[in-house]
């Protein structure tokens, strides 16, 4: 029996048997709609959009804790399994040998095994020794710094800003920092592939007492105020927050000189991070490479993991509103990330050496948008010519192909267009990935 029917029944007062069945009906019906329309007002949009605010809002900097986006590919061996430095040199069209000024990698907790697993790293691959003891063959960029050590250890105080040389445990402060070995396998990840991108250039590590947001821009100020560093690289990141504009002034150079930050965007797909969002740093996506049988690159593609998205809280930086970047045909008004991208493939991952803190070494396959982010520190080094308007200038040029790989295939997630990869720009991989040193 259809409710037209029954409409039609009583419009025409039809007095029968099923006169009561009709009404029945309709009341039944009216029933269920205003009851759907209060569960439609209790999930509106709007307010779960309020809720959403409110809870951001709730959420700022000093609630911050940063994670490291590293992942391990298969098991620890004895002998490198993973991608070598002459294998990413040959993809990324990078020199061999190269490097001018100090590359400061900026981590959390200790890595006590860093300088010797360095050295293990790079006799492994024919790299320069890159020691606290002599400046080798590192190059610095004034005559200050040209007889500081190729390597430098700082442990930044808990209390204060002042840091001191970790030649012997924990100098900046009262007691030891604390050992985190996955934070110290990151560490060994980002200084033995920045080295092996840049061999000539000098490797500063600065440890923040903790993961914490307030530590880690301890570390941060103090490698700005470095007069050698070229580069910053910070392999870490979490959640946007609402006062994360505030914190912008913290990447920017503080030696008069023209330092790059450069962050990795996240390993969770679509999405968000900081400090990649912020307007001053420099965020590196991830891909994956492809090789035949014979172990012949192939192809280059977006890894799924890779983080990439709009920003809650970053206006768009002139630099991305000078190059337009749209989406679904109109102009974006907040920062759009990553910028560039980079191998994060855990499965074409690259050769780690590490010791633990018990004393065993091994080597690991480590994959991550965390692996970028020093290797893009390295180019900096390379070239010393890296920064956001290069990078949209060049790929605004008709001949941009002779700097980028422009990453058009893969995806990060199932969002439409922002997760897809396109010509020009994407939210996925960015503008692509390096195929030189200077830009």
């Amino acid at each position: 029996m259809s409710i037209w029917y029954c409409g039609r029944m009583i419009l025409n007062y039809i007095k029968n048997k099923k006169l009561f069945a009709c009404i029945t009906i309709f009341a039944i019906t009216l029933l269920i709609f205003f009851a759907g329309i209060e569960k439609l007002q209790i999930q509106s949009p709007i307010k779960l959009s309020i809720e959403t605010k409110k809870a951001e809002a709730a959420y700022r900097f000093e609630d911050f804790n940063a994670t490291s986006p590293i992942h391990i590919f298969g098991v620890k061996t004895p002998t490198p399994k993973g991608l070598s430095p002459s294998q990413i040199r040959k993809i990324y069209n990078l020199p061999s040998t190269g490097g001018s000024g100090t590359i400061a990698i900026i981590g959390a907790y200790d890595a006590p095994n860093i300088e010797s697993d360095l050295n293990i790293f790079s006799k492994k691959y024919g790299l320069p020794t890159c020691t606290s003891k002599s400046a080798g063959k590192s190059v610095s960029i004034d005559k200050i710094n040209s007889n500081k050590p190729c390597f430098q250890k700082y442990i930044i105080s808990s209390t204060s800003n002042i840091s001191t040389t970790a030649g012997s445990g924990a100098l900046g402060s009262k007691k030891p920092i604390k050992i985190d070995e996955k934070w110290a396998l990151e560490t060994s990840l980002d200084i033995e592939w920045a080295h092996a991108i840049a061999p000539n250039a000098k490797i500063m590590l600065v440890e923040a007492q903790t993961q914490s947001g307030a530590n880690l821009m301890k570390a941060v100020d103090y490698a700005r105020s470095q007069n050698d560093v070229v580069a910053i690289s910070m392999s870490w990141g979490g959640q946007e927050f609402s006062n994360e504009v505030d914190l912008d002034p913290h990447f920017v150079s503080a030696n008069g000189r023209d330092i790059t930050f450069i962050t990795s965007s996240g390993d969770s797909g679509n999405g968000t991070s900081w400090p990649a969002v912020s307007p001053n740093v420099i965020s590196v996506g991830g891909t994956s490479l492809n090789f035949s049988n014979l172990g012949k690159f192939i192809s280059e593609k977006a890894w799924a993991g890779s983080g990439g998205g709009i920003s809650s809280y970053e206006i768009l930086p002139q630099y991305q509103k000078n190059y337009s970047i749209k989406i679904q045909g109109i102009n974006l008004a907040m920062r759009a990330i990553p910028d560039v991208s980079y191998n994060a493939d855990p499965k074409s991952g690259f050769s780690v050496f590490k010791t633990d803190n018990d004393g065993t070494s091994a080597w690991y396959v480590i994959g991550g948008t965390s692996a970028g982010a020093p290797q893009w520190a390295g180019i900096k080094a390379l070239g010393l010519s890296l920064s956001h308007a290069k990078l949209y200038e060049d790929k605004s040029l008709a001949e941009y192909k002779k700097y980028f790989r422009d990453i058009i295939s893969g995806s990060n997630g199932d969002c439409g267009s922002v997760c897809i990869t396109r010509k020009r720009y994407d939210f996925v991989t960015g503008l692509g990935s390096p195929l030189v040193y200077k830009f």
